[in-house]
């Protein structure tokens, strides 16, 4: 059996509101409860399995970037801009209010719930184009 990735875990404050938050705005079916979780399944079998932290812990905020198709992405980045999000080109945050063209593919970095980073892209980095 390959080596995949199943899943990973995403601490928030209120997984009530991410979870969803995240999943509609990628365009996903809504979450679903197991144990303490709300997962949130993107189409290649992974998850992200948002947990509530305790109240005063402290959220190291993570990158979690989305391969999404052409179509997918300008459906997403409107929703982006719907929503008056902050959205750059990079991920160090200087190229604010657009989009990169990285190897022939689009892709946008934006803030998620509890100061993760999100970002989609079109084509993988380094895949050429």
């Amino acid at each position: 059996m390959p080596v995949e990735l199943n899943h990973t875990i995403v601490s928030v404050r209120d997984k009530s509101t991410a979870a969803p938050y995240v999943a509609e705005l990628l365009g996903l079916p809504a979450p679903t409860q197991f144990g303490p979780f709300l997962i949130v399944e993107v189409d290649n079998g992974v998850s992200l399995d948002f947990i509530d932290v305790e109240p005063g812990e402290d959220i190291a905020p993570q990158h979690y970037a989305f391969l999404v198709g052409e179509d997918d992405f300008g459906t997403i980045f409107g929703r982006i801009l719907e929503r008056g999000l902050e959205h750059w080109a990079d991920p160090g945050r200087q190229l604010p209010g657009r989009i990169n063209t990285h190897d022939g593919g689009r892709g946008v970095y934006f803030a998620g719930p509890d100061d993760h980073f999100l970002e989609i892209i079109t084509r993988p980095y380094g895949s050429g184009g």
